[in-house]
């Protein structure tokens, strides 16, 4: 059996955990730091989650899944997919995406996670792709703890 890939990045971000979930979820917020990207749902588990963004003018959907779990301002687990990859739309070559939000004083700590690698198509190249050298969902989590102290 192949070792999980995980990618996992932490941060501390200095705002209550109501502030960092509506960062997570208000697609106006979530545009700031998805590359253009706005969220697309309902925020119930089993509903479908869209990124949906603009290139060339015109809109369309970069990635999308489905909400797993959801507890606001706790936690929320989605899968994801490339709409527009070479490998076939079958549940196995979805990636799973945990948001943890945990308060710590005056602090909420946001750990996101991606997993799934291991049994999805081109899962080496998509673990190298997030992993980027360690980097993994850092620079999103810097833009989204400016965002959430910034209010």
């Amino acid at each position: 059996m192949e070792t999980p890939k995980v990618v996992k990045n932490t941060i501390a971000i200095n705002a209550p955990a109501a502030v960092v979930w509506d960062a997570l979820v208000n697609p106006q917020k979530t545009k700031i730091y998805m590359f253009g990207c706005e969220t697309v749902s309902d925020w119930n588990a089993g509903s479908e989650l869209l990124w949906r963004g603009s290139h060339e003018g015109r809109e369309m959907v970069f990635v999308k899944g489905k909400i797993l779990k959801i507890e606001p301002e706790k936690l929320l687990k989605y899968t994801v997919i490339d709409p527009f990859a070479s490998y076939p739309d079958v549940p196995e070559n979805y990636l799973n995406v945990t948001y943890d939000l945990s308060p710590k004083g005056v602090q909420t700590i946001l750990t996101i996670c991606q997993d799934g690698f291991e049994n999805a198509a081109e899962g080496e190249k998509r673990y190298k792709d997030v992993y980027n050298n360690g980097e993994g969902w850092n620079p999103i989590l810097v833009e989204i703890k400016k965002l959430a102290e910034e209010n």
